[in-house]
């Protein structure tokens, strides 16, 4: 039997599910997912490995069309992800009929020689069969050519198996690229920072908006405890206030919810301490921009 071996980038607009996909497919939690858009904000590599084969997964953020510096670097994360797949995963909410963002992205973005698999997420969120195949049949028409399609569900994995039948049937030949035990080329530290900001956008709701970063200012492993020092960036007085709540109980929530998702995902003990600073319209700064993706 051969082996598989490819890169396949996730494509698609915010909050359609892309990172909950590729956690449902990993079988762990490697990217940070929430119901807010913009949750994801750099290419993440996901690594899947069985008998049959080696998929190296990259998220991307959601893609929509740009509107200033900062939406600018999100839709090059996404776009830069193509040229060097195997395989594209246009992920849908099957739920709605396509709309302005798909025809965009289908425009921009997916017009490639590469092969693309439309996978439909979130049918279980619509028991209407005939509307449901309506909605798919509309993303199958924005493009020329016959792309097959799988209809999922990322939160529950009904599948799954099928979408990764599909998915290495497309991959070539080849010899794995990472050992079959990793699960993601992500640092410790870059994981930090992604995990306290999933807790910021779950504790703070609406409150805080996309307009926060998370900064390591030190990561130090020991033998029996990680020592971590990390910069909650805002942009207004006002944002700094409700991120540190009350006697500072806010601040708190989010440390001890990020340390603990932390040592499980560590299997160890991590001290973490967290500062808040205001550095104003940072998302418009170009030198700014960047570090903090």
């Amino acid at each position: 039997m051969s082996f598989k071996s490819g890169f396949v980038a996730i494509i698609g607009r915010p909050n359609v599910g892309k990172s909950t996909l590729l956690n449902q497919i990993i079988g762990q939690k490697i990217v940070i997912a929430t119901d807010k858009p913009q949750t994801t904000r750099r290419r993440i590599k996901g690594i899947h490995t069985t008998e049959k084969g080696q998929i190296i997964f990259i998220d991307t953020p959601g893609i929509y069309k740009p509107w200033d510096k900062f939406g600018e670097l999100l839709f090059d994360e996404a776009k830069f992800a193509v040229p060097d797949s195997d395989l594209i995963l246009f992920v849908v909410d099957a739920s709605e009929p396509a709309g302005k963002g798909d025809k965009w992205i289908a425009k921009n973005i997916l017009d490639t020689n590469i092969p693309v698999i439309i996978v439909c997420n979130k049918v279980d969120s619509i028991k209407n069969t005939e509307k449901r195949d309506e909605n798919i049949l509309s993303y199958k028409t924005l493009f020329k050519k016959n792309y097959p399609t799988v209809k999922i569900s990322a939160k529950t994995g009904r599948n799954i198996d099928t979408l990764e039948e599909n998915i290495l049937k497309k991959l070539p030949e080849g010899e794995p690229v990472y050992d079959a035990d990793d699960l993601t080329d992500e640092s410790m530290r870059k994981i930090a920072s992604e995990i306290v900001r999933e807790k910021i956008l779950q504790s703070t709701r609406d409150e805080i908006p996309h307009s926060v970063a998370v900064l390591i200012e030190g990561y130090k492993e020991e033998e029996n405890i990680d020592r971590i020092s990390a910069t909650i960036v805002v942009e207004h007085d006002s944002q700094k206030l409700i991120l540190i709540g009350k006697k500072g109980q806010m601040i708190k929530k989010i440390g001890t919810e990020a340390r603990l998702e932390l040592e499980k995902i560590a299997d160890k003990k991590i001290f973490l301490e967290l500062n808040v600073k205001v550095i104003k319209n940072w998302r418009k700064k170009h030198k700014n921009v960047e570090s903090m993706l």
